[in-house]
């Protein structure tokens, strides 16, 4: 048994769920995986080994078996190399991380991927990011800008808005204990072939920890439609999320470069008794009079809390005066971003 042969690799990301409803996903990839390497400076480096995430060889059809604890069940991989499983837990799973397993057999052998579930606790409240351009200065709004972005620095080096951290790390203790945080989901345009790459933006960030929901896998020739994704994508993830977690309140958090304000605002509508707040940080001048108006829209019809903001110290502001943030809960303030201004990104 070997946990990689020289024709696939099975590649698997965090999945989320409870006792009643588990979901896991991953990819059937061609090859060998790529090892991990030591970041770097070199901003040719750097672009060659993000270029190489794109240069990927899905291969579908092939069964597969996913271990939990005493239960098995099978599968296939997708058109694209995409897996995913969807089971109910024949044992109580408590909250926190568990180890998950999924092998394929081929000419009698058997490979095997390793992956974990996230199980949140069952707190007042769940929260719900986009990433690019709410969390990381991605310049989504320009194709050629956003992909500079993404290939001149290593993940150490990613830049984040100033205070989004401590905003967020700060919501994840709100009205709960240390040991029992507010759950996270990470559901952004950007593609699963820069798992490993978030992971190390977010590590290194402090961000809290969570499940990241991505968009389809991307190969090379697609570079220039990285980070696109239809609006129904997004939509049905994160109203995903919410039908997994019926009995909690969520919070949604984007940026107006895209289509998450308007996202927001149709899952708020439908669901206003469970969406507590929306917050949508102002990056891209062309759209922010329509984003305006339709934030103050939304709470004026739906009583559902809508922030509008540059900067992560007003959204902490708000969060602490609607009761997200405990009003003794002081932020570290970090200050910008290096070499950035404060209010980085408004030239987008």
């Amino acid at each position: 048994m070997s946990d990689n042969l020289p024709g696939h690799h099975i590649k698997l990301y965090h999945g989320y769920g409870h006792k009643h409803d588990l979901l896991l996903y991953g990819h059937v990839l061609g090859g060998k995986p790529r090892p991990r390497k030591k970041f770097t400076n070199n901003r040719l480096r750097n672009m060659v080994r993000l270029i190489r995430l794109f240069f990927i060889r899905p291969v579908a059809g092939i069964p597969l078996t996913l271990r939990w604890r005493s239960q098995q069940f099978q599968g296939r991989s997708e058109f694209d190399g995409f897996i995913k499983f969807e089971w109910e837990s024949d044992t109580p799973v408590p909250a926190g991380w568990h180890e998950v397993d999924v092998s394929s057999t081929h000419n009698g052998e058997t490979i095997i991927g390793k992956g974990g579930l996230f199980v949140p606790h069952i707190t007042q409240y769940g929260f719900i990011s986009d990433i690019d351009d709410t969390i990381m200065i991605s310049y989504s709004a320009t194709v050629f800008r956003r992909l500079r972005e993404l290939f001149s620095f290593n993940p150490l080096r990613r830049k984040l808005f100033p205070d989004v951290s401590e905003h967020y790390r700060l919501l994840s203790l709100g009205n709960t204990t240390p040991d029992a945080p507010n759950p996270f989901f990470y559901v952004s345009s950007s593609e699963w072939n820069l798992y490993d790459y978030l992971q190390d933006v977010f590590r290194n960030g402090k961000l809290p920890e969570g499940a990241f929901l991505l968009s389809q896998a991307k190969q090379w020739f697609q570079l220039l439609k990285t980070g696109r994704t239809k609006h129904q994508g997004k939509l049905l993830r994160v109203m995903r999320i919410l039908d997994c977690f019926p009995n909690q309140q969520f919070v949604l958090l984007g940026d107006n470069t895209q289509r998450d304000a308007v996202i927001y605002e149709e899952i708020a509508r439908k669901f206003p008794a469970r969406i507590r707040a929306v917050y949508i940080r102002d990056v891209y001048s062309p759209k922010s009079a329509f984003t305006a108006e339709l934030l103050r829209k939304l709470q004026e019809d739906t009583g559902v809390q809508a922030c509008f903001f540059t900067d992560s110290t007003d959204a902490i502001s708000h969060s602490r005066s609607i009761g997200l943030v405990e009003p003794g809960a002081e932020p570290e303030v970090d200050g910008p971003a290096a070499g950035e201004p404060a209010n980085t990104p408004a030239d987008k």
